[in-house]
């Protein structure tokens, strides 16, 4: 569990946006992966299986959160933003927030999609998997966020 505890953590942060939720869904997923571990037919690697279950639990938390700021009327979303680094890291550092800012403006399937492809570096089978759906539909998504991707960095104002 403790090499799986980073990744959990990465996926959900870049998911979820914000860190006190990522820790909450890395103790959440922590339970269902052991409960569930019986379970694991060995099937796909363990690592994959596991991702699987912390990408259920941050679509419950959105759920969750969704739900709570409609009902409370314009309360701030609560996204936790990075800290700034040294003055020489500036410039990566607004790199990243460029790159988070056009993922978070994709529809929640096409991010995740892209977070398990190119930031976990998952197969299209492996992402298939943790996903819950075939690789045709990985591939048609992940298709799709690239090209809206592009289209955005195109009419972004730099």
């Amino acid at each position: 569990m403790r090499e799986l505890q980073d990744p959990w953590f990465r996926f959900c942060l870049g998911l979820l946006r914000d860190a006190d939720l990522a820790r909450d869904a890395v103790q959440e997923t922590a339970l269902r992966f052991l409960k569930q571990l019986p379970s694991f037919r060995g099937d796909s690697k363990l690592t994959t299986w596991s991702l699987g279950i912390a990408l259920n639990v941050t679509r419950e938390m959105r759920r969750a959160k969704n739900r709570t700021v409609q009902e409370s009327e314009g309360v701030a979303d609560g996204r936790a933003m990075a800290g700034e680094g040294p003055a020489g890291l500036a410039a990566v550092g607004e790199e990243r927030e460029r790159v988070r800012r056009l993922l978070d403006g994709l529809p929640d399937r096409q991010r995740e999609v892209v977070m398990l492809r190119y930031f976990e570096e998952m197969s299209v089978e492996q992402t298939a998997e943790a996903m819950g759906c075939a690789e045709g539909t990985v591939k048609a998504t992940l298709h799709q966020a690239l090209k809206a991707l592009k289209v955005k960095l195109g009419t972004e104002k730099i």
